[in-house]
This record gives C-alpha cells, structure tokens and sequence, in this order.
C-alpha cells in the first residue's frame, strides 16, 4: 500500500499551487478587482520588499526561515516552484535520479558579493538578470501572456457576435524584442537545471536563496535524520531536489534544504523527521556538518536527452511571441481606405518614467524589470526600455495610448517602490516630461492645412495656437507650448496626426516636480 503524503507535503503543495497561481495570473495582466485582492503576492516577495524597504515583510519572511526552514523558496518563490514543476516532469522520465552534493560556497558567495555591489551602485543589467521573482514576471509576460490574450480575444470576438459587450478585445503588440529573448533563455536555462538536477539555480545562483540560507541553518524546524533506523536505502538522497541529504553521513545541508517534504514522503522505516532541534540534537549535527564538509569527489550526472515534450514546449512559447507580433500586420486604413502608416517613437533625450517614480535615479536604483506595471497598464503606454544601463525597465512611449488622468495602475502594482503608489486627484499636479515641437513635422508648416489637434486634447491647457511664419513666407498657427503647465501625459503626441514621427513629443524630467 502506498505511504500516505506527510502533512508538511501536503500543506507545502496547496500553498505553493495557491501562490504560483496568483502571481501567474498578476503577470497575465488580469487586472480589475483582482490587483486588489492579490497584489499583496507580489509586494511580500523577498527581493522586492527589500527594494521597498518594506521592513515588516522582511521580518515577517526571516522569522518564517528561523522558524521553519527555507520554506520562503518552495512555496512563496513562483520562480522556485517553477522549477518543482520542470523537475517534476524529469522525474516522470528517471525516477530516484537525484544524489548529494557539496555545497559550491565560491560560486553561491561570489555571486552574492557582485550581485549587492550592483544593486548599491544602480547597476540594473545584473540586478534584473539575477532577481528570481523578476526573471520568472519576465516568462509569464512575454511567453505566455500573448498566449493568454489570444485566448481573451477568441472568447471576446464570441461575446461581441451576441452582442454580450462585457470582455473588450486586447491589442496584441510586441513591446519589445529584447524582453522575450532573456525571458526564452532563462526559461531554457532554468528549465535543463532543474530538469537535470532540481534546485541547482536556488542552490548556486539565486542570490535571495544564498541570503535565506544565512537564516535557514539557526532554524527551529528540521529534517532530522534517525540513523538508528535508516537502512541505507538512499532513497531520501536521491529525491533530494536540493541535493542536500547525505545518507551515508546521516546528515542535511539546512542552508539548501527546501523544506519541500518530499524525502519525508519516500522514507518508510520511519527515519525522517521534520521536528525542532533540540540542543543535544544541535551537538551532533556541528559533528556531522564538519565531516560533511570533507572534499568528495562530484556525482556523475545523467546524460539523459531532452525529449519531444520540451521541445514542444519551447516551440509554443516562440508561437505564442510570433503571434503578438503577426497580430499587428494589419494594415489601418482611414475612412477612405487609405493606408494609416504606424507612428515611431521619437528619439528622447531623457526618458519618461510614470507618475509615482520620482526621478530617473530613482526608477533605475530600485527597479528589477519584472514587468508587472507594463501587464497592468491599460492604456499600452508603458513598454521595455531598449538603454543597456536600464535593462528592460519600463519607461513611456506615446505611440499606441496616452497616459490617462485617471489611471494609477501601475503605482498599485509595483512591489519595489519603483513607483510609489498615487491617488488619481493627485498624479494631474505631477510633472514627469514636458513636451516639444518639431515644426518640419507640423502639418501646418508642411502642407498648409490648418489642425490644431493638440491644442484641444492637451488636459493641462499647457498648448495655445500662434501665428507663424514658415520659411517659404506662408502664415500659420502652430502649438505655442508652456513648459511649467505641461505635465507630460502624452495625449498630444499620442493624438498628433502627423506620421510616422508625431510633430510634437515628450521629453522626460530627469526629476518629477508637483505645482
């Protein structure tokens, strides 16, 4: 008769399934009552609270590891569970393929060292490559959220047959190109770790696994190995994700275990225990580590193939990106039927970072690019930035929406305190940008026909219609624009007809200042 699951599987699994679903549908761009609800996922992630410096989440996250183990990495973390689902479909494939293995201190301590150094000095290409919680957002937005609007508008395009009008259709766009190339190969890379050999990424590279694991070896609750009746069957070892039992020494690696509860699961001499450790307990295992510790000589790995199954897999991901992106091949006609060419973003020489981010330092110090405001916003303004120095952080372009009085979705959403949260009554008084004119644009100066299009949408009275005189002698009015009014939301660039360059655009301010 099978074992039946221990309780601290069980309890691990609901949770684990709890928030990996959560956070997945958060990157989706759900959106609506659901931020609401569930936002607090995202915001009690160990990396962003401690971008935020939100120090009731970072207590509340060490006192979990002190008290039961890193279990932060197996049930709160959606990029280590992630991993529990590739290493799962593994072992649907090799059975018992797991074995003990020293832990790599250089390799885990190295890249602690160069990952704070970055995030001390705003070097955002390695802090956003390297935060698990981001580079999992990054899969789910650009993997598998085009496949997710795709379904949206299937389901949308029936709604609007009869006439129901209650889900809108979702433009499909690619935001960037960079974004789901570092998103594949992450998902690639993590994929063959974990499939291959489990937790190695949390156990070697992650750099809040190293930090927990500081935590993880003073801790209350463990698993404790009764060697007076172990049988040496080895069984614990090699289902070891986090290759961190040694049968043969009877001892765990607390700083890699996972506290996930599949060894306890596997042992049927009942010699596993997840209990506290009691000082007598606490001498015997200083013994144990100190033995543990001697050089061994590396476990040989398996050789195993990837099969069709994940190459399947990987080729829907790269469908899903070709889909958004032959969405936006139709051609936009105007009432006469002819072709609307599409606008281009205009070269910026500052950025234009949302309301609620303070300055461009700011955005850059504590942004990770977990792509979580560009899923929330509504109104397709916020997009990936292609600058190396802000490696696919979000900042704002005009070309397909404005930024809407309105709307504060993505200071709700952020979990890093890269845009602090703002009430809609108060985001009209914040100035990110200022716009500009380029009068060749202008279509008064080029053609002669009068227009006048920003001057009436601008939400701020910031743009007044003057005389000018064009260079061939011709009389026309042109946007006169004052820069202390202007509060560079974008509607006049987005509604400026001229194409495919708008005629006037947004400059960033390097610092937001609020009249």
């Amino acid at each position: 008769m099978k074992k039946p699951s221990h309780p601290l599987r069980l309890v691990r699994t609901v949770l684990a399934v709890f928030f990996f679903t959560i956070i997945t549908l958060l990157f989706l761009g759900i959106g609506g009552t659901f931020n609401v609800w569930f936002g607090w996922a995202a915001k009690i992630q160990f990396l962003p609270a401690l971008m935020a410096l939100d120090f009731a989440v970072l207590a509340g996250l060490l006192l979990l590891t002190l008290l039961f183990g890193r279990l932060y990495c197996s049930v709160i973390c959606p990029l280590g569970v992630m991993q529990d689902l590739f290493g799962w479909m593994g072992k649907k494939q090799k059975k018992n393929r797991y074995s003990f293995s020293p832990e790599k201190k250089w390799l885990r301590y190295s890249v602690l060292a160069v990952f704070i150094v970055c995030l001390v000095i705003g070097f955002a290409p390695v802090t956003t490559l390297l935060a698990p919680y981001s580079a999992y957002g990054r899969i789910v937005h650009s993997l598998f959220g085009p496949l997710y609007d795709l379904l949206r508008n299937a389901i949308a395009s029936v709604d609007a047959h009869y006439e129901w009008n209650m889900i809108p259709e979702k433009e499909l766009w690619l935001r960037s190109v960079t974004v789901p190339v570092v998103a594949l190969l992450t998902l690639v890379l993590l994929g063959v770790l974990a499939w291959r050999n489990g937790r190695t990424y949390c156990n070697t590279v992650c750099p809040v696994g190293t930090m927990l694991s500081f935590f993880a070896r003073f801790s209350l609750f463990r698993v404790q190995m009764d060697k007076s009746k172990c049988k040496n069957c080895s069984l614990c070892e090699k289902n070891c994700k986090a290759s961190a039992i040694n049968y043969k020494d009877g001892t765990v690696d607390y700083t890699r275990c996972i506290a996930c509860g599949d060894c306890l699961d596997q042992c049927h001499f009942d010699a596993l225990h997840y209990r506290p450790l009691t000082p007598r307990d606490r001498s015997a295992q200083r013994e144990k580590t100190a033995d543990a510790e001697r050089p061994q000589a590396e476990p040989a790995q398996s050789q195993r193939q990837p099969d069709a199954s994940r190459r399947a897999f990987l080729a829907g991901s790269l469908l899903a990106i070709g889909s958004a992106a032959v969405a936006q091949t139709k051609i936009k006609v105007d009432g006469g039927l002819a072709e609307i060419e599409d606008k281009k973003a205009p070269q910026r020489h500052s950025p234009v970072t949302p309301p609620g981010s303070l300055s461009a330092r700011n955005m850059l110090k504590h942004c990770t690019a977990c792509q979580l405001c560009v899923s929330a916003c509504p109104n397709n303004v916020l997009r990936p930035s292609s600058d190396p120095l802000r490696f696919m952080q979000p900042e704002m372009s005009f070309e397909r929406g404005f930024c809407r009085p309105e709307c504060t979705r993505c200071s709700q959403v952020c979990p890093t305190g890269a845009i602090r949260p703002i009430q809609p009554e108060d985001k009209t008084a914040i100035h990110i940008g200022h716009a500009a004119w380029i009068a060749d644009n202008c279509i008064p100066v080029a053609n002669g026909d009068s227009c006048g299009a920003c001057a009436r949408h601008c939400p701020a009275w910031a743009i007044q219609m003057v005389e000018y005189t064009t260079p061939d002698g011709r009389k026309a009015e042109v946007p006169a624009i004052d820069t202390e009014k202007c509060i560079g939301c974008g509607k006049c660039e987005h509604l400026c007809p001229a194409r495919p360059f708008s005629a006037i655009y947004i400059e960033g301010n390097t610092t937001h200042h609020v009249n």
